[in-house]
This record gives C-alpha cells, sequence and structure tokens, in this order.
C-alpha cells in the first residue's frame, strides 16, 4: 500500500471546471428539527455528516475580532461581544442527536467493506462525550480526525505565543470498518484543513465545500445517501449533490434555512472528474 501524506490525499489543488448538474439529485432540505425525521420519509444514510453546537456559550467570539468594532479593541466591544452564536445551542442534547443518527444509518451489510459510518465535527472536549454515549446506541467504534489550518481565529490570543488553529472531529461506526474509497492508498486521521474561497459564507461555522466533498467520496459511492441533522449553511448537502449523491438535511432556524435555499442550494455544480 502506497502512503500518501494529507497534502496527496486532500491537495490544495486549483479550484477544478464544473459543469451545472440539475438532474438526478437535488438537495433535499427541510426547516425543522431532526427529531421530526419520520415526516419526511427520507431514505437511510450510508454517511452522517454533522457540525454539532460546540456549547461555547457566550464566549463565541471570544478570541475573536468580532468581539470588538471594526477588530479593534480600541474602539470598544461590538454587538457581538458576550453573545451565542445560536440562541438554539443550549437545547441540543446529544443523545437526541445520536437516537437519530443510529436510527438513520444503513443496517450493516453482510458484505465487508459496505458498512455506514458518520462523521461529527465538536469541540476537542466533547470528542470525549461523544465516544462513551455513542456506544449506548450501537456505534462501538469511533477514528479521531484532525484538520489542521494554516491559520487560526483565535488573532486575540495571539499573544499567548500558543493558539488553536485545529477542528476535530469523530468517525463513529458500530462494528465493521465503514465504506472507504482510499484506492489503494493510506489515509491520515490529520488532514490539511481546505479554505473555501469560491462558497458563500452564510454561517458563522460553516464548513468548506471542498473538505466535505473529499469527506463524502471517501466514505460513500455514487447514488449513496448522506444527511445532516444539523445543516445550518446546507454547505454539506451542496457537496453531496455535487458528488452525486443523494442529499438530505435539517435547520430549525429559519434565517439560516432561508439563505440556505437562496445562496448555497441555487447553484449546484457536478464535477467534471
Amino acid at each position: 500500500m502506497d502512503q500518501l501524506n494529507a497534502d496527496e490525499l486532500m491537495p490544495q489543488l486549483p479550484i477544478q471546471k464544473r459543469e451545472v448538474n440539475h438532474d438526478k439529485y437535488k438537495p433535499n432540505l427541510y426547516n425543522d428539527h431532526f427529531q421530526n425525521y419520520k415526516r419526511y420519509n427520507i431514505p437511510k444514510a450510508q454517511l452522517i455528516i454533522a457540525d454539532i453546537p460546540y456549547n461555547i456559550g457566550k464566549d463565541a467570539y471570544g478570541s475573536n475580532p468580532s468581539w470588538y468594532i471594526g477588530g479593534d479593541n480600541a474602539n470598544g466591544e461590538s454587538k457581538l461581544a458576550n453573545t451565542e452564536f445560536f440562541d438554539t445551542d443550549k437545547d441540543f442534547r446529544i443523545t437526541e442527536f445520536l437516537h437519530f443518527c443510529s436510527t438513520m444509518l444503513m443496517k450493516e451489510p453482510k458484505e465487508t467493506g459496505k458498512a455506514p459510518c458518520m462523521i461529527v465535527f465538536c469541540a476537542f472536549e466533547q470528542q470525549f462525550e461523544l465516544i462513551e454515549k455513542a456506544r449506548k446506541y450501537g456505534l462501538n467504534r469511533y477514528i479521531n480526525l484532525v484538520f489542521r489550518k494554516n491559520f487560526s481565529a483565535q488573532v486575540l490570543k495571539a499573544n499567548m505565543r500558543v493558539v488553536g488553529n485545529c477542528e476535530y472531529a469523530i468517525l463513529l461506526y458500530r462494528d465493521k470498518l465503514p465504506k472507504f474509497n482510499n484506492h489503494g492508498r493510506m489515509v491520515f486521521n490529520c488532514m490539511d484543513w481546505q479554505k473555501d474561497t469560491e462558497t458563500v459564507k452564510i454561517h458563522p461555522t460553516q464548513k468548506p465545500v471542498r473538505l466535505l466533498e473529499n469527506l463524502i467520496e471517501i466514505f460513500t459511492d455514487k447514488g449513496d445517501v448522506v444527511i445532516d441533522p444539523c445543516a445550518g449553511s446546507g454547505s454539506t448537502l451542496k457537496a453531496a449533490v455535487q458528488c452525486d449523491r443523494q442529499a438530505y438535511g435539517f435547520e430549525i432556524k429559519k434565517n439560516f434555512y432561508k439563505d440556505a435555499q437562496a445562496k448555497m442550494l441555487t447553484n449546484i455544480q457536478k464535477k467534471l472528474f
């Protein structure tokens, strides 16, 4: 097996040429809580991707220049100081989330190399709770994922000399190893973050479409179902459809739902290669 580093697996390539794809698969985004999934008769997923609330409360902008007017502390605090990203974060329940995911993941097939999995973006501290509680829902195994950025949002802590530049996720699965399209190459669990300069930014914790596309292509095949229970900007759905996967998502905040429909999911383009 050839060994590849993260740069080779998830390269920082020039933006690929795309052709508009209006047929086959369309994103299905619902302005509803994922617990109400039975209303929509959606199929079970090969892959669930979610960026759950980090529960950082009123420190959401604590190390971000947005805390101050114009990003300068000489101007005083902005309206974002001492505020949360979302007023719904405190109502998020990990057990409810895991129950939904365990229910909506496909059953493990008899053949190897076809099992489903889920990827949960989370705060570093949340990984341990997710691992422990996931076992109660039959998600017995996990792989830690780290996404390494070449920048840090913690600019107001720069005088500390050590600042955070990583995003974290947990890949959870039942017992059999998940479907894995690595093309004979080694996939490292520490990958380079792929900045997204071509996609409109409509959500403060939005994940890059190109990064999501790479994850989707590794863990699913064309035609597979991808579900995002915390869809936010809809970037996961956009990435899935552009990779010729079926995409379903839930977003309870009406403003994000409307922006996702109007700005993110109106320009779906199919990858040429």
